[in-house]
C-alpha cells in the first residue's frame, strides 16, 4: 500500500489571484533556478487548497521564465486531487495526492515548493520537521517559499528556505508586501506572518522591532503620501536602510509595495539564542 500523505487537511481557502504577489517575486527572483540545466524543471504548489486555480496560474506566470516548467499541485485532500485533475494538462500542469514528502511521479525532485497558507494552521512547534521534510525532498540548490496571505491578496509574507550543508532547512530571507493603496500603517502584515513568526512579535523579538520601525518610517515620511502612496514607500525603505536593516533590492521593488530582508536580522530567538 501507498505511504499515507504526511500532514493534515487545511481549511483550503483560496481565491482566483491571491497569490499574485508571491508569483511575482518567484517569477522575478527565482529566475536563475528556473533557467538551470534541468530538463522540464519542476515546481510544487503544496497544499493548494479547494480550487486549483493557483496552480494553474502559477503555471502561467513561471512559463514567462521558463517555457517548460512542469507544475505539480499536490493536496491531501482527494476530493481537492480531482477537482485539479479534471484541469489538468500533463505533463505540464498535473496534480498528486500527497503532503510534506513532496511526491513527484517518477521520482523526481522539485527546483521549487511554494507552500502557502499551509502551515499557518499548524503548531509553531511543528514547523521546522516541515520544512525538513520539504527541503530534503529539493533538488540541488532548490527552494521552498513558505508564507501566508490574507484572502484578497493584499498582504501577504513569505520565507525563503534553502538545504543547508548540513542538510537542515536554511532560511535565507523573508519577504514582506502589501498593496500600497489604502495602506494605513505598515505594521498590519504581521497578522500574515509565516507560523515560524507570527507569534514572535512581541518585544524583544526582532521581527517585533522590524514592525515598530516600518510603522514610525510610514509615518515620517506622511508628507511624501501627496505624491502618491509608492514614493511614500519608497522613503520608508531607505530609512530602514540607513537604520541598518538588511534589505535587498531597491526601488523597483519598493515601488511595489515589496520589501525582503535578510532573515539573519529577523530570527527568532529563545531566550538569548538565534534559532
Amino acid at each position: 500500500m501507498a505511504a499515507r500523505p504526511v500532514g493534515t487537511v487545511t481549511r483550503g481557502t483560496t481565491n482566483p489571484n491571491r497569490l499574485r504577489r508571491v508569483d511575482r517575486w518567484t517569477a522575478r527572483t527565482m529566475a536563475p533556478l528556473l533557467r538551470g540545466p534541468v530538463e522540464a524543471p519542476v515546481v510544487v504548489d503544496l497544499g493548494y487548497g479547494a480550487s486549483p486555480v493557483t496552480v494553474l496560474e502559477l503555471a502561467a506566470r513561471l512559463r514567462a521564465v521558463r517555457p517548460d516548467v512542469r507544475v505539480l499541485g499536490v493536496e491531501i485532500d482527494p476530493v481537492r486531487v480531482a477537482r485539479g485533475r479534471a484541469v489538468a494538462d500533463p505533463p505540464a500542469v498535473d496534480f498528486v495526492l500527497g503532503g510534506f514528502e513532496v511526491p513527484v511521479p517518477g521520482g523526481g525532485r522539485p527546483v521549487l515548493v511554494r507552500a502557502f497558507n499551509v502551515l499557518r494552521q499548524y503548531d509553531e512547534e511543528q514547523v521546522p520537521d516541515a520544512w525538513s521534510r520539504v527541503v530534503s525532498r529539493l533538488a540541488l540548490g532548490g527552494a521552498l517559499v513558505e508564507g501566508t496571505c490574507d484572502e484578497p491578496g493584499r498582504l501577504a509574507a513569505w520565507v525563503d528556505v534553502r538545504r543547508g550543508e548540513d542538510g537542515a532547512p536554511a532560511p535565507r530571507s523573508l519577504t514582506l508586501a502589501w498593496r500600497l493603496a489604502g495602506l494605513d500603517r505598515p505594521s498590519v502584515v504581521a497578522e500574515r506572518l509565516p507560523k515560524v513568526l507570527i507569534h514572535r512579535n512581541v518585544p524583544g523579538e526582532p521581527v517585533h522591532a522590524l514592525m515598530q520601525d516600518l510603522d514610525r518610517a510610514w509615518a515620517r515620511h506622511a508628507p511624501l503620501g501627496a505624491y502618491g502612496a509608492r514614493q511614500r514607500f519608497v522613503a520608508l525603505a531607505r530609512e530602514l536602510t540607513d537604520r541598518g536593516w538588511p534589505l535587498a533590492g531597491g526601488p523597483a521593488r519598493w515601488r511595489q509595495g515589496e520589501l525582503t530582508v535578510a532573515w539573519d536580522a529577523v530570527a527568532p530567538t529563545v531566550g538569548q539564542r538565534r534559532v
